[in-house]
């Protein structure tokens, strides 16, 4: 049983055992995403309904698809005239091939302190302390201020078309009022060095640019000339987007965490400063300098190529795809660079397309986000960063909805958050879980 301490007045010692029984429950139903409509999240949807009805809400699910189900609750606020706040976390989680793990990834073992299994930091976990602190309010009448609309999501990852964009698009009067959402991914401890913790937090994201490459040639025997080869003209794209050096341009949300990191480190830096290399400069900001070094520019990297079905046949078409990721206010940029690139021999076109995001850092909203993290760790520094990648506030953005990435974990030195997105052997402290029921509640009450 976990102590209940002063700053938890909306606390009771349940919500600190619920977190956990909730994040290993999570776990255990399997919601793998392999693309592609491949996925089922219906159970999860149900078992979080169940609770949250136990709360006395009212929970809907909403399916596109059938098993991609989708959960929407409100909570009503103390104050009819307030702007409501969007929490959102998604139920779907990516594969895990069972014989890489030291457990069964879809265990949900609690072991010498720390929950095992697929979900436990992408993001079961989130899903969970929102769940525990949910009904711990509910046990002790608490309300917030703002209205706060609950939403667990299918399909994020994947095209998110069966979960934030088929509410966004088909359900908006639930996010009615509206105007900012927390979901994933910031405020999780980052190890500086001896004696520096850091929580960044999510201002922003790079839009998405999924690109589809095809190249067009004449058909022919492979042992002759063919000046007009699909394949070679594709290659010759690709390796031009490959070796691409994009330009620096940085944006509101990477400018401010340049600056709070250096300031950090007792570095003085204007980042925006004719002659700046951020290039250079990065190195001086150490491990640290990771949180900023995929957003200081767009970026393409060729992922898949496909072409031709015999080896001594000349296909007459080839294909490729990239992963493309765009600043705000770069994709103008993109878009003509891409043109140069591929060049007359290649045609490109989207194949999923996002928007990228930016969100206020010097406002009300950002310093409660920040106080609260603080609070119950006053030696840890919060910053601002932008994701290299990009989660469901996307589509939540159609109904303009500005989100920030906020589910706060403190995690031990030599704890590898990063690797553990995706990784193998995932897992979060129950420590953890505890600080972010206590950093979730107090910041949800504030806002």
């Amino acid at each position: 049983m976990h102590p209940v301490a002063e700053d938890d007045a909306a606390l009771d010692r349940t919500a600190f055992d619920e977190v956990v029984e909730f994040t290993s429950a999570l776990i255990r139903i399997d919601t793998s995403n392999r693309g592609g409509g491949d996925c089922r999240e219906r159970p999860a949807a149900e078992y979080v309904a169940e609770r949250l009805a136990g709360a006395g809400l009212d929970p809907v699910l909403l399916e596109r698809t059938p098993g991609r189900t989708n959960v929407v609750a409100r909570i009503e606020g103390t104050d009819p005239t307030a702007e409501a706040l969007l929490v959102h976390g998604h139920l779907d989680v990516v594969p895990a091939e069972a014989a890489d793990w030291s457990v069964n990834p879809f265990s949900g073992e609690v072991r010498d302190g720390v929950v095992w299994g697929r979900g436990a930091v992408d993001m079961k976990n989130m899903d969970a302390m929102v769940l525990a602190l949910v009904r711990a309010w509910a046990r002790r009448g608490v309300r917030p201020r703002r209205d706060i609309v609950i939403a667990y999501t299918a399909d994020e990852e994947d095209s998110a078309v069966d979960g934030s964009g088929f509410l966004a698009d088909h359900h908006p009067h639930l996010f009615e009022g509206c105007t900012e959402g927390l979901g994933e991914s910031g405020a999780f401890t980052v190890h500086a060095g001896p004696g520096r913790t850091l929580y960044p937090i999510a201002a922003g994201e790079r839009g998405t640019a999924w690109l589809k490459l095809t190249a067009h040639g004449t058909t022919g025997h492979g042992s002759k000339p063919n000046r007009a080869n699909a394949v070679t003209r594709l290659a010759a794209a690709v390796a031009r987007i490959g070796a691409h050096q994009w330009p620096v341009r940085l944006t509101d949300t990477v400018t401010a965490c340049i600056t709070e990191l250096a300031a950090l480190q007792g570095l003085s830096v204007t980042p925006r400063a004719p002659g700046f290399d951020v290039d250079a400069f990065l190195p001086k900001l150490g491990p640290v300098g990771a949180l900023v070094e995929a957003t200081v520019r767009n970026s393409a990297n060729p992922t898949m190529l496909s072409a031709g079905y015999k080896l001594n046949v000349i296909p007459g078409h080839a294909t490729a795809y990239v992963d493309g990721r765009i600043l705000p206010g770069g994709e103008a940029e993109f878009m003509a660079t891409l043109q140069e690139l591929t060049g007359p021999d290649v045609h490109w076109e989207f194949h999923h397309r996002e928007v990228a995001l930016e969100a206020p850092v010097d406002g009300r909203t950002f310093a409660v986000l920040r106080e609260s993290v603080e609070h119950f760790d006053p030696d840890g520094n919060v910053v601002p960063f932008c994701m290299a990648g990009g989660t469901d506030a996307k589509q939540f953005s159609r109904l303009g909805i500005k989100g920030y990435g906020y589910s706060p974990l403190r995690l031990p030195p030599g704890f590898d958050y990063w690797s553990l997105f995706h990784g193998v052997d995932e897992r979060v402290p129950v420590d953890a879980l505890h600080f972010g029921v206590r950093v979730l509640d107090r910041a949800l009450r504030a806002l």
